[in-house]
This record gives C-alpha cells, structure tokens and sequence, in this order.
C-alpha cells in the first residue's frame, strides 16, 4: 500500500537483486556512510554463519524470521543444550537498516515474493489479480521488510484463543512475555504497567513526525476517540504509531535477539540454508532429523529433543506437506508419503485491507519525494539519527474503531486505521506501485494526474474477517 513511503529511486542491483530507474544515486552513499560507522552505532556485531556444523543438537530451529530468532534465543539460555538455527536467506544489510526504505525490500532477494491466486473478488486493482504477498527470506524474517509497527493485540484475541483451548494463552498471561522482551524507550510510557524497559527489543516513535499525524490523532478526539496507548489497558482510541526501532533505525528480531547472544557456544547458526524436509521416525511419528541444501550440498542434522518449525504462514504448512504431514488426498496427489493425515494449509486467514482512501491538502506539509534534497537527508538520518528516513514505512497514526457491526460495550474493535502522510503518487510511480504489483491502467486514471502532489492516506483494516482460504504445495 502507499505506506511505502520512498525518498530514493535507485536501487543498487548488487545489493537488492533487482534495479528500478531513477535519477538519484543516494542508496550507494548511504551504503557506504552507513557502513563505514556501522560497527559505533551498533553494539551488537553481525551473526556469524556456522560452516562446522555438528550432526546432531538438542533443538534444530527452522527459520529465523519474528518467532524463531526468539525460540533460539531462549532455548540456548540453557548452556548445556546445544541449538541450531537455520534460515533460507541472507543476514541483513545497511539498507534493510533504514525504516523509510521498507518498499524496496518488497520484491527484492530479501523476499520470497509470493502471490496469492487469481480472484474475481480480491485485488481486483493489481495485475492478473493477483496481490503480492512480502515473506521475508532473511535473518529477521519478515520483521525485516515490515513496517516496524509495535500492535501487539487485543485482550480479547487472546482470551479467545484460550476459550478454543490453547491453555495459557490468555492475554494476563501472554502480557508478561510482551514485557520481557521490550525495551521501551517513550518516556511516557515509563510508568505504565503494560510496558517495560530492559528487553531485547526496542519500541519507540519515530523521532520524526509530520504535522499531519497531530491533526490525525485531534481528529480522533473529535470524533469522540481517545488519545491513548493502543497496547495498553484499553485498545480502542487513536495514536502516534510507535515501532521495533532503535536510535532511528530498524531494530529488527535478528537484530534484537541473535546478534547479541552470538558468543553463546552452544548456539549455532546456518544462513542460505533451504530445508527440504523433516525426516519422522516410522513407528513413533517422532521428528527425528532435518534436511536442508546449503552451497549446493545436501546435509542431514538430527534433534536429540526437538525440531522447532517457524518457518512463516506460508513456508511452515509447505514444509509440513513436503515431509508427509498434511491432506491425504492431496499429497497422494503429489506422491508423496503421508507420514500423518492433518488438514494442514487449510483455515488461512489474513486481515483485509483497503487501499486508495488519499486525499489532497492544500498545504505543503507530506511526504513528496521531489521536495527532498536527496544529499541532505541522507546526512540527516545517518549523521544525526533523525529525519524523515526515520519514518516507519511511512506510517505516522494509528486506530482503533468501532464499526456498527461490533459490540460497543467490549474493548473489542473490529476496524483499524494506518494514517500515512503521503499516498501512492508520492513517488511519482517510480517504486509503491510496482511493489503493490498496481495495474498500469489504474495507477494513470488515479495516481498519475496527482503526481508528487500534497496528499495524505488512510488504510482502514479489518480486523476479523469471515473469509477463509486455503494453501497447497503444487
């Protein structure tokens, strides 16, 4: 969506896999300046990529996106078992650092770039109809192409979950572990007992805002909305967005929960790394081993206790069915060998957003990328930590509402809003609308006439819905 807000388009082949037009050429000078001050505004060196792997570990982790960099933090605090985590995909990059950038991490190497099917009754504005849908296929996972956006959740989501029968996920519950990994830095904040200070991962504003995120939040007040903290004790209101970042750069799960147990000597990690299948034992069902490809070699490490899957929504059911566990039917299909007959891939739910709520401002006061000074900005964030690269994606506010379909007397809304001071003409069509895969047709009966004009953008999403789809491995 337009929350991809984008100041440079150029985008260095070597670096992303992938090249757009442009005129200015400020990724290659942030790279550089980036780097070259990478390792004194970052305590926490890089992962290194275990090439002597052992053959056999206590606990094998299988993907280290948002869920498994924390599993594998937290199993190796036990010193006398030794963990092993392995990712499909590459460390971070300087780039990948920079919140502004999130859209060109969207369709790049970092990515698994994943489509969902043709629909005649979704993404009826993209190619084919089809939306893209960014996986990330990196240390950090999608906590590297997302938009940093620190929403933990309603109280009642997690009281339901526990009423379906999953025993201790209830939200008094689930609170404590949100507490022990943050690292709060909004001294607002500071007091509250839904939050704390001391965690691994780092929540803050962004130190830049527009003025239109104020306006944004007054608007909500007037609309009967309280300005509040949305991951606090009641959800429903409005707010500056707050995000996974630190001293203005993205602080993503790698970065937060690997690179600082790095020294651990019983914690191995093997990156560009594509597991291909879990091997059970037959008789007890047991996941026993796992098979991954790494530089062209196929390697087998067995799980003394456990094989940990955090491979993604999309990546973790595949997996599942390529090693046997899944719809009878539909691996007999395959050929392949039905170890257990589970209806994996099926229930898939997804929030629905909506895109194209921009409006015009009179007033220059957004994000429009010629307005910029490319050579300042730069300076700006890499120098000084600050300024509009530091934005979250692009997204300032945020909302919780009540739609008249929802039951007012809980704190249980069904809508949310992303407020983003720009829309998807604010680049001028050189990057968001290739990233949300836009057709042509679309994006110059709508967008192009407003090129580089004021504009600012709501997204509403909705928060429950009905539908459901399904994933197979074809």
């Amino acid at each position: 969506m337009v929350l991809n807000l984008l100041f440079i388009t150029t985008v260095i082949k070597s670096t992303f896999g992938v090249v757009t037009t442009g005129l200015w050429l400020i990724p290659l000078l942030l790279a550089a300046i980036t780097y070259y001050k990478y390792d004194l505004v970052d305590p926490e060196s890089k992962v290194h990529d275990e090439t002597n792997l052992f053959g056999e570990y206590d606990f094998v982790v299988i993907g280290a996106g948002s869920a498994g960099a924390v599993v594998a933090n937290r199993l190796s605090e036990i010193r006398k078992w030794k963990i092993l985590l392995i990712e499909a995909g590459p460390d971070e990059n300087e780039i990948s650092d920079v919140p502004s950038l999130a859209a060109y991490l969207q369709l790049s190497k970092l990515d698994w770039q994943y489509k969902t099917e043709p629909s005649n009754k979704a993404c009826l504005g993209m190619k084919n109809n089809r939306c893209n849908w960014p996986r990330g296929k990196v240390l950090g996972g999608s906590s590297v192409l997302n938009y940093m956006l620190y929403v933990r959740g309603n109280r009642h989501d997690y009281d339901h979950w526990e009423a379906l029968g999953n025993t201790g996920w209830n939200y008094d519950n689930v609170l404590h572990y949100f507490k022990k990994s943050e690292d709060n830095r909004n001294p607002y904040l500071s007091n509250s007992p839904y939050h704390s200070t001391g965690g691994y991962l780092t929540v803050q504003e962004s130190p830049w805002h527009s003025p239109l995120v104020a306006a944004f939040v007054e608007a909500g007040n007037e609309l009967g909305y309280e300005n509040r903290d949305i991951n606090g004790q009641q959800q429903t209101g409005f707010m500056i967005a707050q995000g996974t970042i630190r001293r203005g750069s993205r602080c993503s799960t790698a970065k937060a929960f690997l690179r600082p147990i790095r020294q651990r000597k019983n914690f191995h990690l093997s990156m560009n790394s594509q597991v291909t299948k879990i091997i059970f034992e037959p008789k007890t069902k047991r996941a026993r081993a796992v098979e991954f490809i790494k530089q062209g070699q196929m390697k087998k490490i067995l799980a003394k206790r456990e094989i940990v899957l955090a491979a993604g929504a999309i990546n973790t059911p595949q997996l599942l069915m390529l090693s046997g566990v899944g719809p009878r039917k539909h691996l007999d299909k395959l050929g392949i060998k039905v170890i257990q007959d589970l209806p994996v891939g099926e229930n898939l739910q997804d929030h629905v957003g909506m895109g194209g709520m921009s409006f015009l401002l009179n007033k220059p006061v957004s994000i429009v990328q010629d307005r910029f000074n490319p050579t300042a900005l730069t300076f700006q964030y890499v120098l000084r930590e600050r300024g509009p690269m530091t934005s979250l994606g692009g997204v300032e506010g945020l909302a919780f509402v009540h739609t008249p379909y929802s039951n007012r007397s809980l704190d249980w809304p069904d809508i949310q809003f992303h407020m983003a001071p720009a829309s998807i003409n604010s680049d001028n069509g050189a990057r968001v609308k290739k990233v949300l895969g836009l057709k042509e047709s679309l994006y110059q009966e709508v967008y192009h006439p407003i090129a580089n004009r004021d504009t600012w953008t709501i997204m509403p999403l909705l928060l429950r819905p009905r539908s459901r789809g399904w994933m197979r491995r074809l």
